[in-house]
């Protein structure tokens, strides 16, 4: 053990000073912080180069809101005594309140060196390191505290879910034991004792040793010392099942009369039957059916097991039944079924025959509400097939019925959108909002739609309805609420716009949002330990580990990538010049009067924040947000590092979502720009075993042989021998690379994606004619060849940047060959179009009519 260091004399209080600043610790931790400043100035007018107290003033005044002094006094105090735990703990205390956790342990392990054994540092010190995921450091950390405080039954529990998270189990069970052994008078009903209890269960069943794990559970469940029944049904169904036992079987049957819709049970019911036979299966979920008629899982789940006959005689009680309560989500719940053929032709010819039976003269007194709804549900059938035009049909027929059911409304517009007319899609989602203005759900769809229309200032005022008035503009405060739908759409047709810097912006706030979680994890790793909610503790850290790999966040980085890929290749793209919009004399003193207007709320909202601050003291240790000095985003695009910032930001994913193809090729596009050409190679090799066929890989295949091929030599060995074995592998030296994209082309004749991809190749890498270039995109027009509206986009958005002079051929072609699309149109067709959706009522409300919401139709009206 290391000998504690003396104290150096100019640390060394008298007395009476030593007493003070005793008192100020105690002040600070009761947050008597106006008392606790007064104290550190008594002392400091006498000593004023004690570093321990210069350290304490500043870090009463962070929380006091004059968080710049106090860094500065901070940082004085730590030049003063670099040996004092009390400096280092106040530092690495500042350093965690900026979300600087590696630095802030970096102090507390500094702290440690000169007091090993203090408790608050110990206690930091592990939620930082839970925080970082150093479990080994923690492990260590946690065996302090229990030495320290053994009779402190959480240090027992936070040692062994230590080992726990380093995947020990086997120590956490000795710790979990030997804490059980100790434990006397407890309370009847102890809560916290039922968790711990829980936990040794999970910790046995981790393990594998379900007979120990059932032979507790039984014990402490007899005893009354776990009082949440409901999870010892569903920890003892589950070991049974493990065990193989034939009580699982009751054990789940049990869970299922507690709760009769829940899914995960019959699904733990169903799997008792070790031959998986369906037939079997179906007849298990039989008695649920007569005996518990409320409940719709066993319905639907028997729906997913029958077929044939089976599947036609419970699939229409089941549909009718839905459509008799008018479920709008019916086409949700059975469109897993469509899988099967048979299936959706059996669902399809029974709507009809309802459909039939209610046009029928004979059939006029029966539920109108019925019919309504399986209109609707056809309607959702033909759309789902991509049958379109008869999905519109369905729906109009629906209007004409009913023209004032929002469903019908919302529909139409996801079939309008799907059909390439966003512009009537939000015209119709509009109506469906006029039809119930105080509804924030079809407020805010209508919102979604005019985002994807490309009317942003619309779609603002629209969520403006229900942001709060004080914030500066709807948009800051719906990204204060972390709204990832809003951010996401916002980002997506900025960029859709070709405003990069704006859409960069966004991505990278749904990136913050992210982090924000991430952080938010912090007070937990105290908290569910003094509370012993151990459980729940561990879902929610594993919940975490994945976070990364939510797809909200997977797709921002992937924009984030080929935003920051276009603007290296084009460092124009970065110019203000380039994206600013052409506006109006009129448009101009708009848009100016309404950046006054913005700045004279945001000026209130600050005056009401700092009116708010004075009454109250103690702001706590996190740094305020960082003043937004690039509001526009320009900085942010302009930015020297920007590749690797987004090679930073791929690092995550490559763990996390391994089978993403499109994250492969985002590390090959970064790592080939960044010179990392064993990078480069592994992420085309990656992406080549997920799809070796699909269209991107081309392209990157004959990019990487060109790139290698360019070098004047390859790289120092072992990597260049690498390189080149992974080059011939793709495409053997005996292969050029015009033949390899025109066999390419002979394989895939009928992919438009794989045509865009040769056309691409043939331009920007084998510096083919234009002409040339122009026949083999137009080549996505012949008979034979699946051409859908993205892929037409796709087609359309690379001849405009070779600056083809047939841009507007392919253009027409697109628009007769998608006749209920509007993309396709000319921009002064398109500005029609954008005109009827705002008189269709988004800046007004006028009275609800049920007409058409197309932009087809708005054109004729």
């Amino acid at each position: 053990m290391s000998k504690q260091l003396p104290v150096p004399p100019k640390r060394a209080l008298p007395s009476k000073e030593a007493t003070l600043f005793k008192d100020l610790l105690a002040l600070y931790e009761t947050r008597q912080l106006k008392k606790g400043l007064k104290t550190a100035d008594q002392i400091l007018k006498k000593f004023p180069e004690h570093g321990e107290t210069v350290c304490m003033r500043g870090l009463v005044l962070t929380h006091m809101g004059k968080r710049e002094e106090g860094l500065e006094l901070v940082k004085k105090g730590m030049r003063l005594d670099l040996t004092s735990h009390i400096c280092w703990h106040v530092f690495g205390l500042i350093q965690k309140g900026e979300k600087n956790y590696e630095e802030a342990l970096k102090s507390y392990t500094q702290a440690l060196r000169f007091d090993k054994d203090n408790l608050n540092i110990l206690r930091d010190a592990a939620q930082l390191q839970t925080q970082l995921r150093l479990f080994d450091s923690l492990v260590e950390t946690r065996y302090a505290l229990l030495r320290l405080r053994p009779n402190l039954r959480q240090n027992w529990i936070a040692l062994a879910v230590a080992y726990h998270l380093n995947g020990n189990l086997t120590e956490a069970k000795k710790i979990v034991d030997h804490y059980q052994k100790f434990l006397k008078n407890l309370l009847d009903y102890d809560v916290e004792q039922s968790e711990i209890l829980l936990y040794h269960v999970r910790i046995l069943e981790e393990l594998g040793d379900f007979k120990e794990a059932l032979s507790l559970l039984d014990k402490k469940a007899k005893e009354r010392a776990i009082v949440d029944r409901t999870a010892i049904m569903e920890a003892r169904a589950r070991i049974l099942q493990r065990l193989e036992n034939d009580e699982a079987k009751n054990a789940w049957h049990n869970l299922i009369e507690r709760n009769p819709d829940c899914y995960a049970y019959y699904r733990g019911y169903l799997s008792c039957q070790i031959d998986h036979d369906q037939s079997a299966a179906l007849q298990m979920l039989q008695p649920f059916l007569s005996q518990i008629s409320n409940a719709r899982a066993p319905w639907r789940l028997a729906l997913d097991i029958a077929v044939g006959n089976d599947f036609e005689e419970l699939v229409k009680p089941y549909l009718i039944s839905s459509l008799e309560k008018g479920i709008p989500s019916l086409f949700a719940d059975i469109k897993s079924l469509y899988k099967d053929e048979s299936k959706r032709q059996t669902i399809a010819s029974i709507c009809e025959e309802l459909i039939t039976q209610h046009t029928e003269p004979a059939s006029k007194s029966a539920e109108p509400t019925t019919y309504l709804w399986t209109l609707y549900l056809m309607a959702q059938h033909h759309s789902y097939l991509g049958q379109h035009e008869q999905a519109l049909t369905t729906l109009d027929t629906a209007l004409t019925h009913t023209p004032t059911l929002p469903e019908l409304h919302m529909f139409k517009a996801r079939v309008l959108k799907r059909s390439g007319d966003p512009l009537g899609a939000a015209r119709s989602m509009n109506d469906a909002r006029l039809l119930d203005g105080q509804d924030r759900f079809l407020n805010t769809k209508c919102g979604k739609y005019l985002l994807r229309a490309g009317m942003v200032d619309e779609a603002e005022s629209i969520f403006g309805l229900f942001t709060k008035k004080d914030a500066s503009s709807p948009a800051a405060d719906l990204e204060d609420m972390q709204s990832l739908l809003f951010l996401s759409e916002l980002a997506d047709c900025y960029h859709r716009c070709g405003k990069l810097n704006l859409a960069l912006k966004k991505y990278m706030a749904i990136q913050k949002v992210f982090n924000e979680y991430e952080d938010d994890q912090y007070d937990f790793h105290g908290y569910n330990l003094r509370k012993f909610t151990i459980n729940v503790y561990l879902n929610l850290l594993r919940w975490e580990n994945q976070l990364k790999s939510h797809p909200v966040y997977v797709r921002s980085v992937l924009k984030t990538v080929q935003i920051s890929v276009a603007v290296h290749d084009m460092p124009s793209l970065a110019d203000p010049a380039s994206q600013a919009p052409r506006l109006s004399d009129e448009e101009k003193k708009a848009k100016k009067k309404a950046k006054k207007a913005a700045q004279k709320t945001q000026d209130e909202a600050k005056k009401g924040m700092l009116g708010s601050q004075t009454s109250h003291e103690d702001r706590g240790l996190d740094a305020p947000p960082p003043k937004d000095d690039d509001p526009d985003g320009y900085k942010l695009l302009k930015s020297p590092d920007i590749l690797d910032r987004a090679a930073k930001l791929l690092d995550p994913l490559l763990t996390g979502v391994q089978d993403n193809i499109d994250v492969w090729f985002a590390l090959y596009d970064v790592s080939i720009r960044r010179r990392k050409l064993l990078q480069a190679a592994r992420a085309l090799q990656n992406a080549q075993r997920l799809d070796s066929s699909h269209p991107d890989i081309h392209f990157r295949i004959v990019h990487f042989k060109s790139t290698i091929s360019s070098l004047p030599q390859l790289p120092q060995e072992p990597v260049g021998s690498i390189i080149s074995e992974t080059v011939n592998l793709i495409i053997p030296d005996t292969v050029s690379p015009e033949t390899y994209n025109s066999q390419y082309l002979q394989r895939y004749p009928s992919s438009a994606t794989s045509i865009l991809s040769v056309a691409k190749v043939a331009a920007q890498i084998l510096q083919v004619p234009q002409g040339e270039v122009e026949k083999i995109a137009f080549g996505a027009l012949d008979e034979g060849v699946l051409l859908d509206i993205q892929s037409a986009q796709d087609i359309l958005a690379f001849l405009r940047s070779i600056s083809s002079q047939r841009f507007d051929d392919f253009r027409n072609s697109c628009d007769a060959k998608f006749p209920l699309s509007t993309v396709f149109k000319a921009a002064e067709e398109q500005a029609r179009y954008r005109q009827q959706v705002l008189v269709a009522g988004i800046q007004e409300t006028p009275e609800v009519d049920g007409t058409s919401g197309s932009a087809a139709d708005a054109e004729k009206s």
